[in-house]
């Protein structure tokens, strides 16, 4: 086949979604389509209505268009979609050569929509479906970081069942661990329904908050420390990036200080001393092969004064919006967004053909 007739490969870019991280998913999604390299990939939009609506790439594109000129980031249903379209939104998935899924939160990030591309056979960007079940939530990672020997915070997580039966369970919980204490859904993203609680009192109303959004229960211990972030890339050799740090002027780093507050600072790189950034950098990458990640990963962790460490949590779909941490951190390192994205792309196309393959043994 001649380079003329050569056929440029579709990545599909999945987004927004019924999560309460709608709207960030739809900003990062916005950003990867346009950094996409046209060169080399033909980009086609699906996105997911908050009422888990699928839309063809004509009307998502006709969306993305209103959006660039000032339109509500929010994928909305239209007189064309629903049922009657759903085939023809999967036939045109299935055509996609490779997809890059990026509805943050549930049934984008918690290993749902990774396993119906799995069956579908269609290689995927980001962590496979065991990974990103287990990174979604916060009970089982801290468990298994804990067993592989990862320093993370004290916590006590129970179900909306036991609470309703013994509203007390909360108080016991947090009893245990000492205020401060951070209350927030086991299965989350950008701190939605997250709430740092001071005094018992205020107890019960932040575990109501945290089950509107799941339905079992994180509470943790709060301490004073410094905000640190590492961006990872790569499959089974995959590399740790430079360390960065979060600023915030708000009492923590909640979904306000995220994607809102202009007083929010991205300090990349981090400010720490080289011993200390290297544990950390080794550090996330052992919690990455931890749960078995790949492509992509932001581990974030907690720094003390004394340089006492702590892992919070690795993110599988990090955001790609313009105030991202995890681009930011490979800008630092040398490898500029639109570089960073076709790199996903061909690392998902490396993983894929590894899942194919059986291991011959002889």
């Amino acid at each position: 086949m001649s380079a003329a007739d050569a056929v440029t490969p579709t990545v599909g870019v999945i987004f927004g979604g019924a999560s309460s991280e709608h709207a960030i998913s739809v900003r990062s999604a916005r950003a990867v389509l346009a950094a996409l390299d046209e060169t080399r990939f033909e980009p086609l939009g699906f996105g997911v209505t908050q009422q888990g609506t699928w839309l063809p790439p004509d009307e998502t594109e006709a969306q993305i268009a209103a959006m660039n000129a000032g339109a509500r980031e929010e994928i909305r249903g239209t007189a064309g979609s629903g049922l009657p379209t759903r085939p023809q939104v999967l036939k045109a998935l299935a055509a996609c050569d490779i997809v890059f899924p990026l509805i943050h939160g549930r049934h984008g990030e918690d290993g749902t929509i990774q396993g119906l591309l799995e069956l579908a056979d269609l290689p995927y960007v980001g962590a496979g479906v065991a990974a990103s079940a287990i990174a979604m939530d916060k009970a089982i990672m801290k468990r298994l970081f804990h067993e592989a020997g990862l320093p993370t915070l004290p916590y006590q997580v129970f179900a909306w069942p036991n609470w309703r039966a013994s509203p007390a369970i909360a108080a016991r919980a947090a009893a245990q661990l000492s205020y401060p204490v951070f209350v927030k859904p086991a299965q989350g993203g950008s701190s939605i329904a997250t709430t740092k609680v001071h005094h018992p009192d205020n107890l019960d109303r932040a575990v109501a908050n945290a089950f509107r959004i799941d339905r079992r229960v994180l509470i943790e211990h709060a301490i004073d420390a410094r905000e640190i972030e590492c961006a990872i890339l790569g499959n089974a050799d995959a590399t740790a990036s430079p360390l960065g740090e979060i600023r915030y002027q708000r009492e923590f780093y909640d979904y306000v200080a995220k994607y809102e507050d202009q007083q929010t600072e991205l300090v990349v790189p981090a400010r720490l001393p080289t011993t200390l950034s290297d544990t950390i950098r080794a550090m996330a990458l052992d919690a990455y092969r931890t749960i078995d990640c790949a492509g992509m990963g932001r581990v974030d962790f907690l720094v003390e004064k004394n340089d006492t460490i702590w892992l919070s949590e690795i993110n599988t779909i990090p955001g790609f919006t313009s105030v991202s941490m995890f681009p930011r951190l490979w800008e630092e390192a040398g490898v500029p967004f639109p570089e960073l994205v076709s790199r996903l792309v061909e690392l998902a196309l490396e993983q894929h053909e590894e899942r194919s393959h059986r291991v011959a043994y002889e």
